[in-house]
């Protein structure tokens, strides 16, 4: 189903294991999603484990307060996040995987956050995001 992958945030504070579906790859186009800027890859709640960390992730939330994003206290590098559309799931950042990076992905698919579906009923996705290199 997944790839177990190993992952840190920058300064190695954080560090965790996930079992990923890099099928899921995918942007969001939601206000703090806009600004971080992460391709993020779905992992089950029970297929990720904080290996070191705990007492240096934060956590924000906005909004309806339904996800939960995380984030290393001391470097800032968000990690992962529980998902609002599917709690049962985190969203983990691609750049934190060992041997990964978002540019990895050619196509990335762009969710419509900004009229979220369990807000409004809107379509799934508002776009695709590609990267060429030269």
């Amino acid at each position: 189903m997944g790839e177990l992958k190993k992952g840190a945030c920058h300064c190695g504070s954080v560090r965790f294991e996930a079992e990923v579906d890099l099928a899921s790859a995918r942007r969001c186009d939601c206000s703090l999603c806009r600004m971080r800027g992460a391709v993020a890859v779905s992992a089950p709640l029970d297929r990720f484990t904080l290996l070191a960390g705990e007492d240096a992730l934060r956590l924000y939330q906005f909004n309806t307060g339904a996800a939960n994003h995380y984030f290393c206290g001391n470097c800032g590098i968000y990690t992962h996040h529980q998902r609002r559309s599917n709690p049962t799931q985190y969203g983990v950042n691609v750049a934190c995987l060992e041997g990964m990076s978002p540019f990895d992905f050619p196509e990335v698919e762009v969710l419509n956050g900004q009229a979220h579906p369990k807000d409004t009923g809107a379509t799934r996705r508002s776009g695709i995001l590609r990267y060429t290199a030269d």
